[in-house]
C-alpha cells in the first residue's frame, strides 16, 4: 500500500512523493477488516487509538462479534474477531484463546474491524502529518531506469527519482513498463460486493447460502450482499456495475426473483485471477501490494499482504537512501515477502475450491466444515487468518526470532511498541547492568534502546517492520552485535563490550 510505504520512507528521512492515478479517494466496497500484523503496524506508529475508534464505529453499525474493548482497555481485550474460510464463519467459542501465539497478540485486538476505506483515510492523515505530498490524478505513462535513478513519464510531466515503487494495483502500469512478468492462474468466476436496498429481503437467507449456480451472503451490515457466480469471468471488468447487474447476479445464484431498489455504496466486481510477479525488483524499480500479487479477496488478505510488503520494504529502501544499509539488505525484501504472498495465493485458491457449487466441491466443503467445527480446526484457521503465526526465516535459535514482536509489557505499564512511533529499531534491555544498551550505543540514531526490570525475554531487537531480529533469555550478548551488523550496518562508533 502506497500510503504505508510513503510514511515509512518519510520516517527514515527519505524524500518521497506519492503519484495517485485516482483524482478522488475510492469509495467502492473492499476489505472490511485487517489482520493482527496490520493492526500492530498501526500500533507501532501511534495510530492504534484512531483505529480502535474506527472499530467502535463499525460495531455500532453492524453489531459485535463479542465484547468490544472499552476505550483505554489495552491490556486484555476480548479478541474474538475470527473471520471465515470460504464463507464458513469461524465460531469464536471454539477457538483456544489461550493458544500461545494468539494470546501473545491481543493489545491491538480492538483495531481488527477496520474497513479499507477508513484505513486509507486514517493513513492519508498520517502521511499528511509527515509532510508527504500526494499528487492525485497523475498516471505513470513511461519509465527509464538509468542505473543511478529512474526517469518517470507521467500525465503531469516527467519526474526524476532515485527509486520507483509500483503500488498501483493488479493492472500495474509500473510492473508492465518495467517488463516484469506476472505468471499465475487465469480467472474462472465472478464475484460482487454491494450494499443495496432490498424490497423483499424475506426471499433471501441470512449468512452464506450455496446453490449450483454459486453462493451468496447477506449481512452482517444491513443490505450488504456478496455474490459468487461459478461461470466465466466478465469480458470487461472495467465497465461500471449497475443495480441491474447486481440484481441479475443475485437472482441467478439465489434462484429467487428478489428485487433490489437502490445501491447504497459503490459496488465492486472481482474474479479468482491469481498471479505473482516474477520478481519484486528490477534494478531501481520495485513492486508492492497488488502490483506484486493478485488473488481472490477472501478475508481482506490482499490489503494485509500489501501493508506487510510496505512495512518490510519501507525501512530497507529508506536505509539504502540514507546510505547506511548493509550490503544485500534490499534483496531481502523479495526473499522475505515472496513466501508470504505465495501462501496467501494458495489460501485463497483453497477457498475457491471449497466454495464451488459442484458435487465434488460440496463434498469437500462438508469435510472442511467438520474440521472447522472442532477446537483444533478453528484455532488453526484463526491463527492463519489473523496472521499471528507468520514468520520470516531468519538466523537464530530463539523462538521469537523471525516472528512479529508479541505484546511486550514493561514495568512502567507501557509496551515496547509504544516506544516505536518514530520508526527505527527497538532494543529491549532487561539486563541488570544495561549491557545490551551499552553495546547498541555504537548504532546511535538507528536503534532506540528501552530498559526495563529483569524478566524474560531478557533482550529483544525488533526491526522497524515489527519482526524480531534477535532475542535471548540470558544476559549473554552473544549474537546481538552480529544481528546489529546484519540489519543496521556499520556502527557509527566502536561497539562497547
Amino acid at each position: 500500500m502506497g500510503l504505508v510505504l510513503a510514511a515509512e520512507l518519510a520516517l527514515s528521512g527519505a524524500s518521497v512523493r506519492v503519484l495517485e492515478r485516482l483524482a478522488e479517494p475510492e469509495t467502492s466496497l473492499k476489505a472490511q477488516g485487517i489482520n493482527m500484523p496490520t493492526a500492530e503496524a498501526l500500533d507501532r506508529r501511534g495510530l492504534l487509538p484512531a483505529a480502535e475508534q474506527v472499530q467502535r464505529d463499525v460495531l455500532e453499525r453492524v453489531g459485535t462479534y463479542g465484547r468490544a474493548p472499552e476505550p483505554g482497555d489495552r491490556r486484555a481485550p476480548d479478541a474474538r474477531f475470527t473471520g471465515h474460510f470460504a464463507g464458513m464463519v469461524l465460531d469464536p467459542d471454539l477457538v483456544d484463546w489461550a493458544d500461545p501465539d494468539i494470546a501473545a497478540h491481543t493489545a491491538a485486538a480492538g483495531a481488527r474491524m477496520v474497513p479499507q476505506r477508513e484505513l486509507e483515510a486514517l493513513l492519508a492523515e498520517h502521511v499528511a502529518g509527515l509532510g508527504v505530498p500526494v499528487h492525485r490524478g497523475v498516471e505513470v505513462t513511461g519509465l527509464h531506469d538509468t542505473g543511478d535513478g529512474v526517469l518517470v513519464d507521467t500525465t503531469d510531466g516527467p519526474v526524476r527519482t532515485g527509486w520507483l515503487v509500483g503500488c498501483d494495483g493488479g493492472h500495474s502500469a509500473v510492473r508492465r513498463l518495467a517488463g516484469i512478468a506476472f505468471p499465475g492462474t487465469a480467472p474462472e468466476l465472478t464475484g460482487y460486493q454491494a450494499v443495496v436496498d432490498i424490497a423483499d429481503p424475506e426471499k433471501l437467507a441470512n449468512g452464506w447460502t450455496w446453490s449450483s449456480a454459486g453462493a451468496y451472503r447477506c449481512g452482517p451490515q444491513p443490505g450488504r450482499v456478496a455474490i459468487v457466480e461459478f461461470d466465466d469471468p466478465p469480458a470487461d471488468r472495467s465497465t461500471p456495475i449497475t443495480l441491474e447487474d447486481v440484481q441479475a447476479s443475485l437472482r441467478r445464484v439465489s434462484g429467487t426473483d428478489v428485487t433490489l431498489t437502490a445501491l447504497r455504496a459503490t459496488p465492486t466486481r472481482w474474479t479468482d485471477n491469481t498471479r505473482q510477479a516474477a520478481a519484486y525488483r528490477s534494478g531501481r524499480v520495485l513492486l508492492a501490494g497488488d502490483a506484486a500479487h493478485v488473488h481472490p479477496p477472501f478475508g481482506g488478505q490482499g490489503l494485509n499482504l500489501g501493508v506487510g510488503d510496505a512495512m518490510n520494504l519501507g525501512w530497507k529502501l529508506g536505509a539504502v537512501v540514507a546510505g547506511w544499509a548493509p550490503e544485500g539488505l534490499l534483496d531481502t525484501y523479495d526473499v522475505e515477502r515472496r513466501p508470504v504472498g505465495a501462501w496467501v495465493m494458495d489460501w485463497t485458491r483453497g477457498q475457491i475450491a471449497v466454495l464451488r457449487g459442484d458435487l465434488k466441491s460440496a463434498a469437500l466443503r462438508g469435510v472442511v466444515a467438520d474440521l472447522l467445527g472442532t477446537r483444533d480446526g478453528t484455532t488453526y484457521a484463526v491463527r492463519k487468518i489473523s496472521g499471528v503465526d507468520q514468520r520470516v526465516d531468519l538466523p537464530g535459535d530463539h523462538p521469537l526470532v523471525g516472528r512479529h514482536a508479541p505484546d511486550l509489557w514493561l514495568a512502567d505499564g507501557s509496551r515496547l511498541a509504544d516506544h516505536g512511533h518514530g520508526g527505527g529499531f527497538l532494543l529491549l534491555d532487561r539486563t541488570p547492568d544495561g549491557g545490551f544498551a551499552r553495546l547498541a550505543t555504537a548504532w546511535a540514531g538507528r536503534v532506540t534502546t528501552v530498559t526495563d526490570d529483569h524478566a524474560t525475554p531478557t533482550g529483544v531487537l525488533v526491526r522497524p517492520d515489527g519482526v524480531v531480529a534477535w532475542a535471548c533469555d540470558t544476559t549473554d550478548s552473544a549474537g546481538l552485535a552480529d544481528a546489529l551488523h546484519r540489519w543496521t550496518g556499520t556502527p557509527v562508533r566502536e561497539p562497547v563490550g
